[in-house]
């Protein structure tokens, strides 16, 4: 089954915590084992699982993204958003996330966030569940 989860961001970059959204969708649909993927489906974004305990790690994350792909470069894209396209590149557009007894199995320190690189937009991720047979 697939379910959608709307997403604002307000900001040109933004990693936006979902996890409890993505719980939330498989509360509500009742999966109880099985597995869990988060895809973005689009190109300026991504979405990754890292640590949701002490926001100065995404903050190093999106700092080291800058350095290594700076907002202006030798870029030929004509929209101007080049530098959104290989940070989306680089983090990923899926995660897949097993499910037990109907919690997603992610380690203590760990979260599930989507990352904007060109925003403010409004924006969908998609859940899908595959139930355990």
């Amino acid at each position: 089954m697939v379910e959608y989860i709307n997403i604002k961001s307000l900001s040109k970059e933004q990693f936006i915590d979902i996890t409890r959204l993505v719980q939330g969708v498989i509360e509500r649909v009742g999966l109880k084992d099985g597995l869990c993927v988060v895809y973005v489906p689009h190109t300026t974004a991504g979405i990754i699982i890292n640590e949701d305990a002490d926001p100065d790690v995404i903050g190093d994350i999106e700092r080291h993204l800058d350095k290594l792909v700076p907002k202006f470069g030798d870029y030929r894209h004509i929209e101007g958003n080049s530098q959104a396209h290989i940070k989306s590149s680089l983090v990923g557009h899926s995660v897949a996330i097993p499910v037990e007894s109907g919690k997603l199995l992610l380690g203590r320190w760990q979260g599930i966030f989507f990352c904007e690189f060109d925003g403010p937009r409004s924006r969908q991720v998609i859940v899908k569940l595959i139930k355990e047979v």
